[in-house]
């Protein structure tokens, strides 16, 4: 079955008010939740483990300065969930993340800007910006995707569908509410991300 937009209508400001409006979902292959934290500058030791409920409550308490996460395994995967935040679009660091592996991202602001982003091996492969279109070149591996896309469902932002539809096309790992909120993630502040 091919999963379209409407297979992810239930990220919803309805079901998730505080993440739906500003959010970035980063997903990084083959490391673990506390790789990432020291590849990002952070220490393991001062993370600790909450559920998704208490990581936006959580980070509702901090200051909007701060790169406040939280990261759980997913398979071969470590995925990254930012309330209000966006480590996963600042491609300096993206790229830095994906050395020797893969990154995807997508991310809302309160303000409504959306973007996706997929880099390989330290390079920036792919980039969709709402409202900008996308970079130069569309890569093989997404031609299909964004085909059914640009064809079915241009009048969508990335979050409302197609930037859940990339993200499962690249990864594997189709996320669903059961384990956005079942999941235990690693949570704390990257004091000065690199």
């Amino acid at each position: 079955m091919i999963a379209t937009p409407d297979d992810y209508a239930w990220f919803s400001y309805e079901r998730f008010p505080e993440l739906a409006e500003a959010y970035c979902f980063t997903y990084v292959h083959g490391r673990t939740p506390e790789q990432l934290v020291v590849r990002l500058g952070g220490r393991p030791e001062d993370f600790t483990p909450m559920t998704l409920e208490e990581l936006i409550e959580t980070r509702h308490r901090n200051s909007y300065d701060t790169a406040f996460l939280g990261a759980t395994t997913i398979g071969d995967w470590v995925f990254i969930v930012e309330p209000n935040g966006g480590l996963g679009t600042d491609e300096e660091i993206i790229t830095s993340l994906s050395a020797g592996t893969r990154l995807v991202s997508h991310f809302r602001d309160v303000e409504g800007v959306e973007c996706f982003y997929w880099s390989e091996d330290g390079e920036l492969r792919f980039c969709f910006i709402a409202d900008e279109g996308y970079s130069e070149e569309v890569p093989d591996e997404v031609v299909e995707i964004m085909q059914r896309i640009d064809a079915d469902y241009r009048h969508l932002y990335p979050s409302d569908g197609p930037a859940f539809l990339l993200a499962e096309h690249l990864t594997g790992i189709t996320l669903t509410p059961e384990l956005l909120e079942g999941s235990t993630y690693l949570c704390g502040i990257i004091p000065e991300p690199r």
